[in-house]
């Protein structure tokens, strides 16, 4: 090869090897920047990912923020309606207890201006003379003045009816016009303070009761809530029942055998009144059920002696049971208990009425202590222990003041665990707190004692309701008491 060829071989390789080194330098140049394109894109990607991440986390947290103010608002807002309604009613230290369990009630001004207003209402409160405390009562109310009135002249207990008993309307009309002249339901015990001496046992002492000036207390009871047989086909309530909301109403039977749940008797017509006039009552008082027991209670048949049928076992048991052979009477129990119970929450009290409404003047000690084992036996386990008696017939032990601590029924209750005793009494109010007892009078509101005082034949009950006002338009003339 010439030295001229080797030259431009020379040449030639040397021109391929820069071309290949360019070559590589440009692929590795390459290379880089997409690595690094990559990277970046990668890094910006996971700042997106990282600043949408945090702008969810923000999001959720405030979400979460406004549910839990919102939950704390409405909290505040069902503790100011409760403590509304308890201010209405009376109550206006625990009323302002509500309000201080409110988070930073301190400086919430709504909250301090509730408790400046209730704190002026309780100032401007004054205390109830007890002995002024009036005690009006009822029996079952008639649903059906028809049913009920229906054929006097031979039908005693039409006569019955028409004497003892008030209508549903009457009664709504009374508890109306007596809410409308300042009355407020109170409960038997809140007129005594209990307290124990150093044995242990009771001692009473009046209690206060503060209501606004013009507000005027009184109790109400009921009397015979146990629907007797002697109701049936009468227009009566036929018993007493738990409805969906554990709220009690009553069961009716309507002429046509119809039943029917709803407000047909005193306990779920007062419940209505007072949670809409809730300052119709003291503290959320209700009234005290006096029961008997010999036909069951609350229109159940709940007594030992439908266990068995025996020539002993009056016509209207024996009947009932004829009618209903499927009876159980630890289901009628249990029922009943239900009931009891759902009163007893509701703010119902339950009381003695004697087990077989004895007259506890006339009966001997021996018949009363017969008749308190049937009641502490078929009742009591029922409704629980109680403090009260109400005397059916409205006798009494004694005449008006101290009862005799040498008299032997009266010792016998007293063992028995009564301190609170009550009568019939025609007087406008009567109230005697002893050492470890009260006792009290009560005002019958019945359809004697409502249709004599319209027909101007009697004039006690003017300060309650005026009676012309108040009276059935179905109710017939009433005859006057044998």
């Amino acid at each position: 090869m010439t030295t001229e060829r080797r030259k431009k071989y020379r040449e030639q390789i040397c021109t391929i090897f820069a071309v290949a080194f360019l070559a590589v330098i440009f692929f590795a140049a390459a290379l880089m920047f997409h690595q690094f394109k990559a990277a970046y894109s990668k890094k910006a990607a996971d700042a997106s990912e990282s600043e949408t991440a945090l702008t969810h986390s923000e999001e959720e947290t405030d979400t979460e923020k406004q549910e839990e103010d919102d939950a704390a608002e409405r909290q505040r807002q069902n503790i100011l309606l409760q403590a509304e309604r308890m201010s209405a009613a009376y109550d206006y230290d625990e009323a302002i207890r509500l309000i201080r369990t409110i988070a930073g009630y301190q400086t919430d001004e709504e909250c301090q201006a509730k408790i400046r207003l209730y704190q002026a209402q309780k100032a401007s409160c004054v205390p109830v003379n007890l002995e002024e405390v009036t005690h009006v009562f009822y029996h079952s109310l008639v649903v059906d003045p028809i049913r009920a009135f229906a054929g006097q002249e031979r039908d005693p207990q039409a006569v019955g009816n028409n004497q003892w008993m008030t209508t549903v309307g009457e009664f709504e009309k009374i508890i109306q016009e007596m809410y409308d002249r300042g009355y407020v339901i109170v409960s038997l015990h809140d007129l005594v303070n209990r307290t124990a001496d150093e044995n242990g046992d009771p001692v009473f002492s009046p209690a206060e009761i503060l209501l606004p000036p013009g507000k005027k207390a009184y109790v109400l009871s009921q009397d015979d809530l146990s629907y007797y047989h002697c109701y049936d086909n009468y227009g009566y309530a036929a018993r007493m029942v738990v409805n969906e909301e554990g709220k009690p109403v009553c069961e009716y039977i309507q002429a046509d055998g119809t039943r029917v749940t709803g407000a047909y008797d005193i306990v779920p017509l007062l419940d209505a009144f007072i949670e809409q006039h809730p300052d119709a009552s003291y503290r959320g008082a209700k009234g005290t059920i006096a029961l008997t027991g010999y036909n069951g209670i609350l229109g159940y048949r709940t007594d030992n002696s439908y266990l068995v049928i025996n020539k002993n076992l009056n016509q209207d048991k024996k009947q009932w049971l004829i009618d209903h052979p499927d009876f159980d009477i630890e289901t009628e129990r249990a029922e009943a208990k239900k009931v009891a119970d759902a009163l007893k929450e509701d703010g119902w009290e339950f009381a003695s009425h004697t087990w077989g409404h004895i007259r506890i003047g006339d009966s001997s000690l021996e018949t009363l202590m017969r008749d308190t084992a049937k009641w502490r036996e078929n009742v009591e386990p029922l409704v629980g222990a109680v403090d009260t008696i109400v005397f059916a017939h409205g006798q009494d032990l004694g005449e008006w003041g101290a009862y005799d601590e040498s008299d032997a029924k009266y010792r016998y209750l007293r063992e028995q665990g009564y301190r609170i005793f009550c009568n019939v009494d025609s007087n406008p109010y009567r109230t005697w707190i002893g050492r470890d007892y009260l006792r009290q009078g009560r005002r019958n509101l019945d359809g004697y004692r409502l249709y004599r005082n319209a027909v101007g034949k009697e004039n006690n009950i003017a300060d309650l309701v005026d009676a012309a006002d108040i009276l059935d338009p179905m109710r017939p003339p009433v005859p006057m008491l044998e």
